[in-house]
């Protein structure tokens, strides 16, 4: 008796997501999906839903998430350039402390060379260590003031360092404030944003990637992030409101496939889900 071999089932075989694709290949996706087209639409509304919510929520934050970056960013710029003069300064002073180191050996070497020049009864030898006590007294000279104007941009750079320091100390009050105003407010929403996003991964686990990846596209296209959208008014979309054919109507209302906006790209689902 010849045995009989079941043969496997073949796999479906997915083609990769390409975020330039055409709206077809996601329409035969939708289609093909093991999740009824019913159910899948609803789970996009849910989705949406949830992401309007949080988006609702982000919104009551404002401004204050970019401040407190922007304000932080300013706070380590500030601490850069304090130390950056800081350094300057101590390397003025190094300066300075060599320049006293000079002017330290010049003058011993003037003493020097007046001594020198007691024992001297030869004019050309006289005449040339006065050449050179003249000219260690001008290095002498250099160095004083070397070191007068160093000291004069030690001075710009220590006041320089004090308007930054004051500065630091307002932007750092201004941070605080800015945080623990963020916080009270992530505070009072913490909760209701958990539940919403937890929701909204309860939903996305249900849609697949190549949906999730074009519901994510259209989110990111738009400037409100509504990716879908119900019928606005009896015949119009609810995203761009330009008018909807009878046609097209009746096929939102089938719920037996994805409909997309013509005109702005967004899903259209049945009025009934808002309901």
């Amino acid at each position: 008796m010849a045995s009989t071999k079941k043969t496997p089932a073949a796999k479906k075989v997915e083609a990769p997501i390409d975020q330039r694709e055409t709206f077809v290949s996601l329409l035969k996706s939708f289609a093909d999906s093991d999740m009824p087209v019913e159910e899948k639409l609803k789970t996009l509304y849910q989705l949406q839903a949830a992401d309007s919510e949080i988006d609702k929520i982000i919104q009551l934050r404002g401004e204050l998430p970019a401040e407190v970056s922007a304000l932080e960013d300013e706070i380590a710029s500030l601490k850069e350039r304090s130390a950056a003069i800081s350094a300057v300064i101590d390397q003025f002073n190094r300066n300075i402390a060599d320049a006293k180191l000079s002017i330290a050996d010049h003058e011993s070497t003037i003493e020097k060379y007046q001594r020198q020049l007691e024992t001297i009864a030869n004019s050309r030898e006289y005449d040339s260590l006065n050449k050179e006590i003249e000219n260690q007294e001008l290095l002498r000279q250099i160095d004083e003031k070397t070191i007068n104007d160093t000291r004069f941009e030690i001075g710009n750079k220590k006041a320089e360092l004090e308007e930054i320091k004051d500065r630091l100390t307002i932007r750092t009050d201004d941070l605080k404030a800015k945080k623990d105003e963020l916080e009270n407010i992530v505070e009072e929403t913490a909760k209701e944003e958990a539940v919403l996003r937890a929701r909204r991964e309860e939903c996305a686990a249900k849609i697949d990637a190549r949906t999730m990846s074009a519901y994510e596209r259209i989110r990111e296209s738009v400037h409100n992030h509504l990716a879908v959208v119900g019928i606005y008014n009896g015949d119009s979309c609810g995203g761009c409101f330009n008018t909807i054919t009878p046609q097209r109507r009746v096929e939102i209302a089938s719920n037996r496939k994805l409909i997309i906006c013509e005109h702005c790209g967004r899903i259209i689902i049945n009025p009934d889900f808002e309901n």
